[in-house]
């Protein structure tokens, strides 16, 4: 299964809106999808809300899934009542880790108008993010050149001493990037560095 291919699950089981972020490092998630209500999205954004949002907090610190009326923690900022007051009345939240991840993790927020997430759903989506989570770990094989590029971009060098280095055209190296960009799923150089770190293959 794959991210997109759960998008169908996901609107079902969250009909108020979700976002899930797969193999999140220490920057950019390796995937996300994102489909929550975009009101929700400006206020949370211009607010500075994922500092003080209980169920980030909780994300951080526990594997497994709770419903947002059984988070115990602080809420400073009222962040739960100020998604009520947009209709996501019922919220849940999914953190999935592996054995070996360092800093890694998986995660999911789900919203529901109408009623709460019962044990079943929230027990399906902690194992489909499980399994989400660890599809990618070992993720597409970079050539040589690929990951040889991207160490040398990592330690700080331009791509025209790149290219000068490897006796090589700067075509040649932003093409090897751009194709290491393409197997791993970065938007940008940065984001690359990011993944292809996080993932050891540099």
């Amino acid at each position: 299964m794959t991210l997109k291919r759960s998008q169908p699950y996901l609107q079902t089981l969250a009909p108020a809106g979700f976002y899930v972020a797969l193999r999140v490092g220490y920057s950019f998630p390796e995937e996300e999808m994102n489909a929550l209500d975009s009101n929700w999205v400006d206020i949370y954004t211009r607010r500075g809300l994922f500092v003080h949002d209980p169920s980030m907090r909780w994300i951080y610190s526990n594997q497994g899934a709770i419903r947002w009326s059984e988070l115990a923690l602080p809420d400073p900022a009222g962040v739960i009542p100020l998604a009520r007051d947009l209709n996501l009345n019922f919220g849940a939240t999914i953190s999935v880790r592996g054995d070996a991840d360092v800093g890694r993790r998986s995660y999911a927020v789900l919203f529901r108008a109408d009623r709460e997430f019962d044990d079943r759903e929230l027990t399906e989506t902690f194992a489909m993010l499980k399994r989400l989570h660890t599809r990618g770990q070992s993720g597409p094989s970079l050539t040589d050149a690929e990951a040889e590029a991207i160490r040398m971009r990592a330690d700080g060098l331009l791509l025209k001493q790149i290219a000068a280095e490897l006796a090589i055209s700067e075509s040649a190296v932003k093409a090897r990037i751009s194709s290491a960009c393409r197997k791993l799923g970065a938007k940008n150089a940065i984001e690359l560095l990011a993944i292809a770190s996080a993932r050891r293959l540099i």
